[in-house]
């Protein structure tokens, strides 16, 4: 009994100790106990990518024709004259008294015998060397070499170095400048034929295009980077010309001059200016479009210069106050401030107080879109201007003349005394100008309506509602005038200081 009740308990304990293995064996090897390998998860990703544009080929493509500018000047002469300091004034052209005199004295070897302070000795001044003044970005527009790039770029410039994609240094020579539209055009020195790129058609640029800026910001040679076509027709005051694509894009330094391309490899602008409160990128970046580009280009390869057409006018844009003072639906269009005597808009017909509010059938919607329509076209150009006048339109045939190289103003000519001065019910004092051509402001009440428009002592108020007055019962006639028509502004041309002013003034 004993032996069988041993037998027992050994059966017993090896069973409890086969238990034991096995259940170690499923929780700690698993696929041993068991013989059947382990079974993993797959990783996560998609059947199939997503669509991303990739710029790869388009940058493939266009980079050889995409080149760094290198521009050095001459330092100038007043810095070497007699001036051991580049650029400080030279010691000629001190005043004897001047405290700075002393200072250079001694560098001169003047103040002491023999040497200057540590045995320094005036520096000889040789022959001067272009040095470093600017980098930027440019590219080929042709197989013969012709590069476009930013007038700021080359502008001071005595020499050009032009590096391409691969490293090769070339010389180049400037062919023309176009100082208002900021663009410049250079020739290699260079018999081989290049890889250019050509410009895209504006009309089929939209908001919201890909585009990819190719240029060499802080000179670390060529650089790409993307974004989108953001806005167009961007004015950020740097000319009349003003009419930038915006490029949503890291656009930085030394990318002025560059191209901006379209996903075909076109050049749809060159980038110009960036908006950056800090100096750095922030992604808004401002190119001149390709129309532009294309026009002011090809005239500067035929000719050097642009030229372009002229009205002979000073302009300012319609407000509110004018537009309803005139019976302007919108306040849109061009004010006519000033006709410049014997030039295309006197001998067209247009007048000062005239709103140009279209030319060649195009809306004219503001001064600086008038300045561009203008300066679009050849001088000699027939074109047909649409003025608002005396509450109706008239079609005029202007023959451009020829923009100059500064800009013209026109200069009216006036008296100064009166003798006795009429009240009117504008908060105004007026007697008859001595030319018989107006009237003159003696007196301006203070807090009246005249005040407020900024009329003062002195003006001569030529004309109201665009038509000459030379009394005060001729003033109150057009205010009369006005209030029938429902308007509730006189539309004022007044003169001060030799030059025009239009103004409006409620009616009381």
């Amino acid at each position: 009994m004993n032996s069988e009740k041993k037998t027992f308990r050994a059966r017993k304990s090896l069973i409890a100790t086969v238990a034991t293995l096995a259940l170690t064996g499923a929780v700690g090897l698993g696929a041993i106990s068991t013989g059947v390998a382990p079974v993993l998860a797959d990783p996560v990703k998609l059947s199939q990518p997503v669509e991303a544009p990739s710029f790869a080929d388009v940058v493939e493509l266009v980079s050889p024709a995409v080149v760094s500018v290198r521009v050095s000047s001459v330092a100038p002469e007043a810095a070497a004259a007699g001036s051991p300091f580049p650029g400080m004034p030279g010691f000629e052209d001190l005043p004897p008294d001047h405290p700075l005199r002393r200072f250079f004295d001694q560098f001169r070897g003047e103040g002491q015998q023999g040497q200057g302070p540590r045995g320094m000795r005036p520096r000889e001044r040789g022959p001067q060397k272009p040095r470093p003044s600017a980098q930027g970005s440019g590219f080929f527009i042709s197989e013969d070499g012709y590069i476009v790039t930013n007038n700021h770029v080359v502008e001071g410039g005595s020499e050009y170095t032009v590096v391409m994609s691969d490293g090769t240094e070339l010389q180049a020579d400037l062919v023309g400048t176009d100082p208002r539209t900021d663009l410049a055009v250079l020739k290699a020195q260079s018999s081989k034929k290049f890889t250019y790129v050509d410009f895209a058609d504006e009309s089929k640029m939209r908001v919201g295009d890909w585009v990819v800026a190719v240029g060499n910001p802080f000179g670390l040679g060529g650089t790409v980077t993307a974004g989108i076509i953001s806005a167009r027709g961007r004015d950020i005051g740097a000319s009349f010309y003003d009419d930038f694509i915006q490029i949503d894009a890291a656009v930085n330094r030394g990318n002025s001059g560059g191209p901006t391309f379209n996903l075909a490899g076109e050049v749809v602008g060159v980038n110009t200016a960036i908006f950056s409160p800090s100096g750095g990128n922030v992604g808004i970046a401002f190119a001149i479009p390709a129309a532009l580009v294309k026009n002011v280009v090809d005239d500067l390869i035929k000719d050097g210069a642009v030229e372009r057409g002229w009205l002979g006018v000073q302009i300012a844009d319609v407000s509110k106050e004018i537009a309803e003072s005139v019976g302007l639906a919108d306040a849109k269009g061009a004010l006519i401030n000033d006709v410049n005597s014997g030039e295309a808009a006197e001998k067209g017909g247009i007048k000062a107080g005239d709103i140009i509010i279209s030319v060649n059938g195009d809306d004219v919607a503001s001064s600086r879109d008038l300045a561009r329509k203008i300066g679009n076209q050849k001088p000699n150009a027939d074109v047909e201007v649409v003025v608002w006048r005396n509450g109706k339109t008239e079609t005029l045939s202007v023959k451009l003349g020829k923009m100059p190289g500064a800009e013209q103003t026109a200069r009216a000519s006036t008296k100064d005394q009166a003798p006795e001065a009429t009240e009117t019910n504008f908060g105004l004092s007026v007697t008859p100008a001595d030319d018989g051509n107006g009237l003159l402001v003696t007196d301006v009440k203070p807090d009246s309506d005249a005040e407020s428009s900024g009329i003062l002592p002195g003006d001569i108020i030529r004309s109201v509602n665009s038509k000459p007055i030379s009394s005060a019962k001729d003033m109150k006639a057009a205010a009369d005038e006005a209030r029938k028509a429902g308007r509730n502004r006189i539309f004022v041309q007044i003169v001060r200081d030799n030059a025009n002013r239009f103004i409006t003034l409620p009616i009381s």
